[in-house]
């Protein structure tokens, strides 16, 4: 049975999935993209310091769209952003001291590809213009934890792969993945199914997936 999700549903489905991995106090650094929704869905007792890697500490909720000026203040995806109070402006170097340095809790991004080594593909399709590699490098060594959050499938094709085929981004970083279907985790190094979305049956999560993965005793429901 397919999803009656649309797709920006999807992106808000897996985004509040994502919320309920962070604890009061981490410190976090969120991809562009999808990742930026995750601090809609935190839990009011749940405060966490958001880290933009072009050099802001304690990043805000986008602002209104009359108020963005994105002359001033952007997040590393070049939006316009905001500063919470107690918030700091930092150079890039200091930024990446951070990241590299482990003071990152949990990244959150999103990926091209992800195999079952936890070898993540997200910072180039050959061919394609970029305007560069970014801090994606450095967040997924430098960080305690990394989530991937990205749809299962790009237009039917895979995404999870047993072997990634594009440029590599890093090599056995990824610890989760979480997508419209379920949420696959790294246990002692074997890609292991550990929720599965209600929408869908186990078959449809294998031939959605390329990769070799384990089922969980007991598979818990995604909510």
């Amino acid at each position: 049975m397919a999803t009656t999700m649309t797709k920006e549903q999807i992106k808000h489905f897996i985004a509040r999935r994502v919320a309920r991995e962070l604890s009061n106090g981490d410190f976090v650094n969120l991809g562009i993209g999808l990742p930026t929704l995750v601090p809609a869905y935190l839990p009011d007792d749940i405060e966490v310091i958001l880290e933009a890697e072009d050099g802001i500490v304690g990043v805000g909720s986008a602002p209104a769209e009359q108020e963005a000026d994105p002359r001033y203040v952007v997040d590393a995806g070049g939006r316009p952003a905001t500063v919470t109070v107690g918030g700091a402006f930092i150079d890039s170097m200091t930024s990446f001291t951070l990241i590299r340095g482990g003071h990152v809790d949990v990244t959150v991004l999103g990926a091209l590809q992800v195999d079952e080594e936890g070898n993540l593909a997200n910072w180039i399709i050959p061919g394609k213009m970029v305007p560069g590699m970014g801090g994606a490098m450095d967040l997924v060594v430098g960080a305690r934890t990394v989530i991937i959050a990205m749809e299962h499938t790009q237009k039917g094709e895979h995404k999870i792969l047993r072997r990634c085929t594009l440029p590599l981004t890093a090599v056995s970083c990824v610890d989760m993945i979480v997508t419209e279907m379920g949420v696959l985790r790294f246990v002692d190094g074997t890609l292991t199914l550990t929720e599965l979305n209600p929408e869908y049956t186990l078959e449809e999560v294998r031939a959605a997936t390329e990769a070799r993965f384990v089922v969980a005793e007991p598979l818990a429901p995604m909510e």
